[in-house]
């Protein structure tokens, strides 16, 4: 009986537990090389196998140029906006309690919900030339949609929430006492956010701000229905969009294309991990 109820020698249990590590590992490496390294080891295959003459001619033409440029200022522009609205509503959800906080927060999480194409409807259905404000605008000589006001509005919707979520439990962490101090003390309300709350929430703005940018970077589905997809003079075409028309017309350079923009994620995730782990070790 005594031989029964004896507990597992540690020597019996490490066996299996080394067991359970390896097989988590094999999967996590099989769902990693599979749905990741594979595609992407194909895009870098195909992009660098013709050559770098090819490769430098298809990311260098006047398209290529004029989308990366417009991807860098839509992407930029929409980065600042997710920031001021994503810090504002941070502070604003968790310094403030008023009526329909919760559901606020809710809203503010809706981007990462609903698919980029169906924001790309409604910012249609509100901007739009038959649209609640768009009729307005158009006497006003202001075109959102099918522009790049359009493009700015639908990107900074579907990255705002990816500051928000940084934002909000350190803010909730280090609470109110610092701030409430420096009031004490004689300091006015931007003093306070400036030399208090911005110091104190810099590592999870800084990583929250580069996910938004690989974010912004990438963007297709609510830019394509919002930009008008016009390529040549007046180009509403980002680099994704490009790259999904020479992929549908079966033209040369959406492989060298897409590895510009892998390359560009892969960068800004690399600098947010980077930052994560300073956090962590600090």
């Amino acid at each position: 009986m005594a031989d029964t109820l004896a507990p597992a020698r540690p020597s019996a249990i490490r066996p299996a537990r080394s067991a359970g590590r390896i097989a988590l590992r094999t999967v996590g490496l099989a769902y990693v090389g599979v749905l990741v390294l594979v595609p992407l080891g194909i895009i870098t295959w195909r992009a660098l196998s013709p050559g770098m003459p090819a490769f430098w001619a298809a990311i260098s033409s006047e398209q290529a140029v004029t989308a990366f440029r417009l991807t860098a200022e839509v992407a930029f522009a929409s980065v600042l906006l997710g920031t001021t609205f994503g810090v504002a509503l941070g502070i604003l959800l968790t310094r403030y309690h008023f009526v329909g906080r919760r559901l606020l927060g809710v809203l503010a999480d809706l981007p990462m919900a609903v698919s980029p194409i169906v924001a790309g409807l409604a910012l249609v259905l509100v901007y739009g030339r038959n649209g609640w404000f768009g009729g307005p605008l158009e006497a006003a000589g202001i075109s959102i949609i099918y522009a790049v006001p359009g493009m700015i509005l639908a990107t900074t919707f579907v990255s705002l929430p990816l500051v928000l979520r940084e934002v909000v439990p350190v803010l909730q962490e280090i609470g109110t006492d610092q701030e409430q101090a420096a009031r004490v003390l004689g300091a006015g309300g931007w003093h306070t956010f400036w030399r208090i709350t911005v110091p104190t929430i810099r590592p999870a703005l800084t990583y929250g701000v580069v996910l938004a940018l690989a974010r912004c970077v990438g963007e297709f589905g609510a830019v394509a229905v919002v930009s008008g997809n016009v390529s040549g003079t007046g180009q509403t075409q980002t680099t994704t969009l490009v790259i999904a028309e020479r992929v549908q017309q079966m033209e040369p350079g959406a492989y060298q294309l897409a590895f510009v923009l892998i390359v560009t994620t892969v960068a800004a995730l690399l600098v947010a991990a980077n930052i994560r782990r300073k956090d962590e070790l600090s």
